[in-house]
């Protein structure tokens, strides 16, 4: 227990100090992925603010391939991380440099902790919204590809700073968001598109395994948070002076000016 809190505490440093490390002390690397997951917690409890929502790294081969992982990573997103549409985001010390155009499903009721899987028939009851999310992460380790999966989870899955869309307005079927195409555009240029089908299925699945993957750790998912689902196609390079917008198209837009 004092190796997983002096892990967060590590990391915890690093967010507030804008710095990053070569790697967690040995004595505080996490044996496997449910220490990882209490040290995000531990994390959480040490940020001391509200989770607005959650995110799910590595659910596209693309992002897998970005940060060297094989499986999806989920992480907490914080209050003071996340801005609205329009926004000016001070990329300040992040180091990876990427932006990601992703669905995000708002939540109209708990999915609590449990024992028994969730289907994607239940996880669609909950969703109460979707709006664009533009997703700009970031890692507390100077060469992120090398830190691991738990290394990655006790840094919070790469969270840094995300731009929430307004929600989408009209009917959705969510088992049908899979099909609907995604646009990442730089200074009005079309870098990277895709489709929702891109993060591990669709948004649905990803919240699913989502929920699931809490689940296995007692962690609920709460009424008026929001996922974000992963990337639709890859994550794609961006600098301060930039404008970027994310396009799902019938679902809206979401844009954000980058400054140093």
């Amino acid at each position: 227990m004092a190796a997983t809190l002096r892990t967060a505490q590590i990391i915890h440093q690093c967010w507030q100090q804008g710095r990053v490390i070569d790697a967690l002390p040995p004595d505080c690397q996490p044996a496997d992925i449910a220490e990882a997951y209490r040290a995000q917690a531990a994390l959480a409890d040490l940020q001391a603010e509200p989770v607005l929502g959650w995110k799910i790294a590595a659910t596209a081969e693309a992002g897998r391939q970005h940060i060297n992982v094989d499986h999806p990573l989920a992480g907490r997103l914080f209050a003071s991380k996340v801005s609205a549409d329009g926004a000016t985001v001070a990329l300040q010390a992040n180091r990876m440099g990427m932006a990601e155009a992703e669905f995000v499903l708002m939540l109209g009721r708990d999915l609590p902790a449990r024992s028994a899987p969730y289907t994607d028939a239940e996880v669609a009851t909950a969703i109460a919204a979707v709006h664009p999310g533009l997703e700009l992460p970031d890692s507390r380790f100077a060469d992120f590809t090398k830190a691991g999966a738990a290394g990655l989870l006790a840094d919070n899955a790469c969270a840094g700073l995300f731009v929430l869309g307004p929600a989408a307005s009209g009917s959705f079927d969510p088992a049908q968001l899979s099909e609907q195409p995604t646009t990442l555009w730089v200074n009005d240029e079309i870098v990277t598109q895709g489709t929702g089908s891109d993060a591990l299925g669709g948004p649905l699945p990803a919240l699913t395994w989502l929920a699931n993957t809490l689940s296995e750790h007692g962690v609920s998912l709460q009424r008026g948070q929001f996922v974000t689902t992963g990337v639709t196609g890859a994550p794609s390079p961006v600098r301060a002076g930039d404008e970027v917008r994310a396009d799902l198209g019938r679902f809206g837009s979401v844009r954000a000016r980058l400054t140093p």
